[in-house]
């Protein structure tokens, strides 16, 4: 999803054991199960594990809860791995319940939110911090850059484009920042040249690497919604060294449109541990008749189906793609994509509902997405091309 932070998808235990009798553990010391490893470097780990014996320690220490907090959702971002969302949740436990937490748990349990796809819940918090002139500068202005992203996954552009000229207001260094957002919603109606040489005089202006990565990022999804065959570079100008699931699933997106399945299976090698990759890797793998395919499809059917148990909508989008390009079961992929638009409204969104219909015979369903285009001027030659289908 466009959460550029955080691309959270369903990840779970095998759910083989619904038939047989209860397993009671003889100890508290016995191993039960092991989880997947995350991606850390060893001395993340220990940080990691160190941090964790702190804060239990001191539980209600609130400048250690957010360094854990905030250390969870980096590594959220960068893993997809939602485990770290439910740590980072674990760390707020104190305040997560109150109706006023402090300003920076807070804004903590708005990323959480976000992360979990709990938009609406997310902005009343992000709303309260961004209307408080009397917090700390770093979080309103945090806030603020958050609430543009949840309103514009959400498909609240108006709101959003006020949101983005808010940010200047707030602070000076928002400035690149406002400055990308408002052409990067200028470039999904408006006039795609304009806004892609915008874009990039802030790229060659940008003195940060991680802001001009973000920035080649939004560049590169202008190019693709416009059908510009510089996106590959872009995107791939946008990894970066640490890349984060959402980059590299955007590009794999990419190299899938343009029948690359060989270089999908090379730039994620050894990313399994993502649902979201594993799923690109799946369908890669299917076309190219890599019998791996076989094995990664059951592994994430099992994903999806103990997301199912645990109530966990966030993977509908993945869900809705994995029924339709790996199981080539339209009629099940389109519900999916309904609830899925429901929720957001990303161009990924409207093209996957739009492809569902279409494979259901069921063109009608894709109504919800039509209306979203002409209301609000939404242009991609993806979805052009999609409309003049026979």
């Amino acid at each position: 999803m466009r959460l550029h932070a955080l691309a959270a998808f369903a990840c779970a235990l095998a759910s083989t054991f619904a038939a047989a009798a209860p397993f009671v553990p003889a100890g508290d010391t016995e191993v039960v199960e092991r989880l997947p490893s995350r991606l850390l470097l060893p001395a993340e780990r220990a940080a990691q594990r160190a941090l964790r014996t702190r804060r239990t320690a001191q539980p209600a220490n609130l400048p250690l809860a957010v360094s854990a907090a905030r250390a969870a959702l980096q590594r959220a971002r960068r893993s997809g791995d939602p485990r770290e969302l439910g740590e980072a949740q674990a760390a707020l436990a104190p305040w997560w319940p109150l109706p006023d937490p402090p300003p920076a748990a807070r804004l903590l349990r708005a990323m959480v939110l976000q992360g979990q796809h709990r938009f609406d819940v997310a902005l009343r918090d992000l709303d309260t911090l961004v209307a408080a002139p009397d917090i700390p500068m770093d979080v309103r202005a945090q806030a603020a850059l958050t609430r543009t992203t949840v309103l514009q996954v959400t498909g609240r552009w108006a709101e959003a484009g006020a949101a983005c000229d808010q940010l200047p207001r707030l602070a000076a260094a928002l400035v690149p920042h406002a400055r990308v957002c408002r052409a990067e919603l200028a470039s999904l109606r408006g006039d795609p040249v304009a806004v892609a040489t915008q874009l990039a005089a802030v790229a060659r202006d940008t003195a940060d690497d991680a802001t001009r990565r973000w920035v080649n990022l939004v560049r590169a999804e202008l190019a693709e919604r416009t059908g510009d065959p510089s996106a590959g570079t872009l995107y791939r100008a946008a990894l970066g060294p640490d890349p984060d699931v959402y980059t590299q699933a955007a590009l794999a997106d990419w190299l899938l449109a343009h029948n690359r399945a060989a270089d999908v299976a090379t730039l994620l090698a050894g990313r399994e541990d993502a649902d979201a990759l594993l799923l690109r890797l799946t369908i890669a793998w299917r076309r190219s008749g890599d019998p791996r395919a076989n094995t990664a499809a059951r592994t994430l059917a099992e994903r999806f189906r103990a997301a199912q148990v645990r109530e966990d909508t966030r993977h509908h989008r993945e869900q809705a793609r994995f029924e339709l390009d790996v199981r080539g079961d339209a009629p099940a992929a389109l519900p999916l994509a309904v609830a899925n638009w429901a929720v957001q409204k990303e161009p990924a969104d409207a093209l996957l509902l739009v492809r569902a219909a279409e494979a259901a015979g069921q063109p009608a369903a894709a109504a919800p997405v039509w209306r979203f285009v002409s209301a609000t001027g939404y242009r991609d030659v993806r979805l052009d091309a999609a409309r003049r289908q026979p």
